[in-house]
């Protein structure tokens, strides 16, 4: 599925871009301001960009500029957007590296067919397999080359996921992390002999090490979906997500690498539900300001999920519920659960 980043200040013009493309077969992320494109570019390589020519703070002429200066973006795909560029504009915009200047308003077809014809000159399916991706949210899963890994073991998806998390570590950090019960001596083997197993499931040259330290090869770069999550996430603190966006977000979220049990994992688990209970209290206050409380009485109860103590959510909720004269408000005031049963 191609994927398109839309950075536009214009709410209305992202939203209209974003359902326009994601019918048409294309994953969309957006941004609201160029520095935070900047930002979310570090974690998510797209196959194309859209940007709106005038934004505040930093044009979109700026944001090319920019984008251009990074070599693995250089030949990245840029559709310049604008209602009111002057033709010099459009012509610094082409000069700089835009691949094509989209005027406001356009139609659905204006939009696929720039679309599609730029991914099409860059030969989307070729750049698209070439690409490493980490999922870690819910799942446990590495996609090489276009292809899910079959790994040789599952300690060594672990350490791929461990070296990701602490991107160089020694060997006997990364022992004492996956072994914490064995002596150094075993644990120091088993971290060689699970090296070898991850070196196997790619190819020799994924992991570098260099000083007695390890690391995942450059060329390998994934995407990485909880350095992601946790970008957007601040962004969300930042207010700069609408509330759709916010929704998508949470839903994203997931037991980090299910069936793994060890004490670094526990850490990231523990990290990242902090950060889902914040984003679901985001997520209820945005649904209460929409005045939709059954959607944030939803919310409320997902965050009691995870932490059935937290007091704030259990005060969210029962207003909630009240606000739908809904009866089991009564029981959200007593601190009850009863998430057998679901809000229809």
């Amino acid at each position: 599925m191609p994927r398109i980043l839309v950075v536009d200040d214009d709410a209305a013009i992202v939203k209209l871009i974003s359902v326009i493309l994601s019918r048409a077969g294309h994953e969309v992320r957006t941004s609201s301001h160029p520095v935070e494109a900047l930002d979310l570019l570090k974690v998510f390589t797209p196959d194309l960009i859209i940007s709106d020519v005038v934004m505040p703070y930093m044009t979109g002429l700026e944001f090319l500029e920019q984008v251009r200066d990074h070599d693995n973006l250089a030949a990245m795909p840029f559709i310049l957007l604008s209602s009111h560029a002057e033709r010099t504009d459009v012509r610094r915009g082409m000069n700089l590296g835009a691949d094509d200047y989209l005027p406001k308003p356009f139609t659905p077809a204006d939009l696929t067919t720039a679309v599609d014809a730029r991914l099409r000159r860059v030969g989307l399916n070729v750049q698209a397999d070439s690409g490493t991706q980490a999922k870690g949210l819910g799942t446990a899963q590495v996609i090489w080359q276009g292809q899910q890994v079959s790994w040789v073991s599952r300690k060594a998806l672990e350490l791929f996921f461990y070296l990701l998390e602490h991107k160089e570590v020694t060997s006997w950090e990364a022992a004492e992390a996956l072994w914490p019960e064995k002596d150094e001596s075993r644990a120091s083997s088993l971290f060689h002999t699970t090296l070898h197993r991850l070196r196997k499931s790619l190819n020799n040259d994924a992991v570098a090490s260099q000083n007695r330290k390890y690391a995942l090869a450059d060329d390998l770069k994934p995407e990485y979906d909880v350095q992601r999550f946790e970008l957007l996430a601040g962004q969300a603190e930042q207010g700069s997500l609408g509330y759709e966006e916010l929704k998508e977000l949470v839903s994203q979220y997931g037991t980090f690498l299910p069936g793994a049990d060890s004490p670094w994992v526990d850490d990231v688990r523990a990290r990242l539900e902090q950060t889902q209970m914040s984003l679901l209290g985001l997520a209820a206050q945005a649904a209460t300001a929409a005045g939709k409380p059954k959607e944030a009485a939803q919310f409320y109860q997902r965050a009691l999920s995870i932490d059935p103590m937290s007091e704030q959510d259990w005060q969210g909720l029962t207003k909630a519920l009240d606000t739908l004269g809904d009866p089991r408000a009564r029981l959200a005031a007593q601190r009850e659960a009863w998430w057998a049963v679901d809000f229809d």
